[in-house]
């Protein structure tokens, strides 16, 4: 469209209109431009220039128009949120997972003294070291399937196999660990206790 002569604002003019529906000059006695056709308005350069602002009320291209069109009338669908998304791993799905890293949980000092005063008392807690914010449980010892058979206290060596069950968000679990005495750390998980019933029958 620079074709047009923009000396000679007396020219005469016509209105052209391409397949998107904009709008445009051009000089009347030229062919139109490949893609374009004629509007019905001839005239001066104002002339159409003004019929052009009458007519062209959305300057949106025609194909535009019609993808908007038809997203209003059919929108696509929500993300789903049903079965087939991604859920989020339970903590007790995964602290049932293997073996973690994990530490004697006491709320005082941590010595192997008040350690062996839990176990006393039949209540020991366990830390997994390497949860959000760590998960401490406390629970009471399963004292038939726990062992301190390979335990010295008194020179703070050996390990400790602990068990007992408890309830974790709402979930019936079983704490596993077993503690070495020099360290107070070791390795630990949990088992589901109608899955481990299970495997028993």
């Amino acid at each position: 469209m620079s074709n047009v002569d923009e000396r000679d604002p007396f020219s005469s003019y016509k209105v052209v209109v391409n397949h998107e529906e904009q709008y445009s000059i051009w000089p009347e006695h030229r062919n139109n431009p490949l893609g374009w056709r004629d509007a019905g308005k001839s005239g001066t350069k104002q002339e159409c220039l003004g019929h052009i602002k009458e007519v062209w009320k959305d300057m949106r291209p025609l194909s535009l128009r019609k993808r908007i069109e038809e997203f209003a009338k059919n929108p696509p669908p929500p993300p789903s949120l049903g079965p087939s998304a991604p859920r989020e791993q339970s903590l007790v799905d995964r602290l049932c997972e293997g073996d973690h890293e994990v530490a004697v949980g006491l709320r005082q000092e941590k010595t192997l003294k008040l350690f062996k005063e839990a176990i006393d008392r039949g209540y020991v807690h366990i830390k997994f070291t390497q949860t959000k914010g760590c998960t401490e449980l406390g629970f009471r010892l399963d004292e038939a399937n726990s062992d301190f058979t390979m335990a010295d206290f008194e020179n703070g060596n050996g390990t400790v196999h602990v068990e007992g069950n408890l309830t974790l968000d709402s979930v019936k679990v079983r704490c596993i660990a077993d503690v070495d005495l020099s360290a107070l750390e070791g390795k630990g998980r949990l088992v589901r206790v109608e899955a481990k019933e299970a495997a028993v029958a």
